[in-house]
């Protein structure tokens, strides 16, 4: 009986260390997929989410500023 009990114990353990192992496998070819796609995008000149966002908030400012000196100007011609 105690090494029907072993023998379950040792195919526990050995479930759990398969089980770590295919985890760090997981992880590592998600870590070199994402360095791939990180240094494909690079290649490519694409702007991050966050330069993007910062030129759109530039290009709006730009826009009211050319509305109020606009709006300036039609009020100097009308005088």
């Amino acid at each position: 009986m105690q090494a029907r009990g072993k023998i379950f114990d040792d195919i526990s353990h050995l479930m759990t260390n398969a089980m770590g192992v295919a985890q760090g496998a997981k992880d590592e070819a998600e870590t070199a997929m994402k360095s791939l796609m990180d240094r494909w995008l690079a290649d490519r000149d694409f702007v991050t989410r966050e330069e993007f966002d910062a030129v759109r908030a530039m290009a709006q400012k730009a826009r009211e500023e050319n509305e109020t000196l606009k709006a300036r100007l039609d009020s100097l011609e009308a005088k």
